[in-house]
């Protein structure tokens, strides 16, 4: 699954266009049952969808789906972070350290690895806080985020904005800082939506209409 997931999330699977999985099967050496199960799979996680008599499609990106993962994201993050701040050990604080180190080697590169280790740094952020369900949400929320997050830093200065937030937030987490925590991972979620905002050509006010609106809809 890992494979198929990494090349729909680096456009090698293009969306709206039907996975030949014969053919897929064929490339990857795999039989079709595994990889259906991983289209199964992947289709729970919100990366494809499948139509009846169509087969399976990888999800067109949007800026609705865009609003609405950073918008949980900025639900959950903020607090989770903080708190597992507090709860980090020696090692989870080294692992940190190290998945920063790697993604800025990354990103200085201009690797295609940047989706999966800028997932890796946020997620080691997160898990030493021990929520287990949060943890696994959150995760699923980044995978769904990963081909937004190589959207926003297509534009070239801004992994190098990114790197800086990511070093004063692992700063701060470092010194169990909390509240600063709390505070920047939530500023540097709602840049990123600034960004995504602006390639969508979506501005803060409609996108504010819209939350209205669904919070209207639920009520």
């Amino acid at each position: 699954m890992e494979v198929v997931r990494d090349m729909i999330l680096t456009g090698v699977i293009e969306p709206d266009v039907p996975i030949r999985q014969d053919a897929l099967a064929a490339d990857l050496n795999v039989s079709k049952i595994p990889l259906r199960e991983a289209l199964v799979r992947l289709e729970q996680d919100g990366l494809v969808v499948s139509h009846a008599n169509r087969g399976f499609f990888v999800r067109s990106m949007s800026a609705t789906e865009a609003e609405e993962i950073y918008e949980l994201r900025l639900k959950l993050e903020p607090d989770a972070a903080a708190e597992a701040c507090l709860a980090a050990d020696d090692d989870q604080r080294a692992a940190a350290q190290r998945s920063l180190a790697e993604l800025d080697a990354a990103a200085a590169a201009h690797l295609p690895s940047v989706g999966p280790l800028n997932r890796a740094f946020h997620m080691a952020l997160i898990r030493p806080g021990g929520r287990l369900l949060t943890t696994d949400i959150t995760a699923r929320l980044h995978v769904m985020a990963d081909r937004y997050v190589r959207k926003h830093l297509e534009h070239n200065d801004r992994h190098l904005t990114a790197a800086t937030e990511h070093q004063e937030i692992l700063a701060a987490w470092l010194d169990r800082d909390a509240k600063v925590v709390r505070r920047m991972v939530a500023a540097h979620l709602e840049h990123t939506l600034r960004d995504l905002r602006d390639e969508f050509g979506l501005s803060a006010d409609s996108s504010k209409r819209k939350t209205t609106l669904r919070s209207r809809q639920r009520a």
